[in-house]
């Protein structure tokens, strides 16, 4: 059935009122927040080190922990130098990567400003790191120079 324009026309705000038409869903904005300020909540999962990232990074630390160890407490001969720098080379490899892979995370060491914060570091915490790594570069060097 056809219908015409004319009297048997029906306009479409008065469709939407006397036939029950489709009406916006939701609250009006005034009613969206009388419940007081809005607020915002984080939808992202929180990043951290998964299992798969942590196991070569243990495997490598390990395996090179005891290669600078063995040589160093037994004394092995001639090629206990050279095993025990390359565990050390190993190790110092792993503990590298460790710290790329945590700071790819977001992770900080402690005392260090969160990176992209625009808070600069603290040299006291800087100077201390420094003291502490060379100090035991330095301790082992003298170990591994001490078995020849």
């Amino acid at each position: 059935m056809d219908v015409e324009d004319g009297d048997d026309a029906v306009d479409a705000d008065d469709a939407d009122d006397s036939l029950g038409g489709v009406t916006a869903d939701g609250p009006e904005p005034e009613e969206m927040f009388a419940s007081g300020p809005e607020v915002e909540v984080e939808l992202r999962p929180q990043r951290r080190l998964r299992i798969w990232q942590l196991a070569p990074i243990v495997a490598l630390a390990a395996t090179g922990s005891l290669m600078f160890a063995f040589p160093l407490a037994f004394d092995f001969g001639d090629s206990g130098a050279v095993i025990a720098m390359l565990g050390l080379l190993i190790c110092s490899c792993a503990a590298g990567w460790g710290m790329m892979a945590a700071r790819r995370v977001g992770t900080t060491w402690p005392g260090l400003p969160a990176r992209g914060s625009g808070r600069r570091p603290d040299w006291r915490v800087v100077l201390a790191y420094v003291v502490l790594v060379a100090a035991v570069v330095s301790l082992a060097v003298w170990r591994v120079a001490r078995l020849r």
